[in-house]
């Protein structure tokens, strides 16, 4: 479909546009060196700040979906 994930920086860029995540969290792209080791990112807004946090890329979260863009 060529969409792709949001990274940290562009997640943070996003929330200047409104508060998303508010009740979820999202999957973002995260950087291999921690993929190799099985890891995966995920953030959301909360008390009106940005969290980050880890998570094996396995998990399964029923809430949890992802942020991407897609460059037209």
């Amino acid at each position: 479909m060529g969409i792709r994930l949001l990274d940290e920086a562009q997640y943070r860029s996003l929330q200047q546009l409104g508060e998303f995540d508010l009740k979820t969290s999202s999957w973002i792209e995260t950087p291999q060196d921690i993929r190799a080791l099985g890891g995966a990112l995920f953030c959301d807004r909360r008390y009106g700040r940005v969290f980050v946090y880890h998570n094996g890329a396995q998990s399964y979260y029923a809430a949890r979906g992802f942020r991407g863009m897609l460059q037209v």
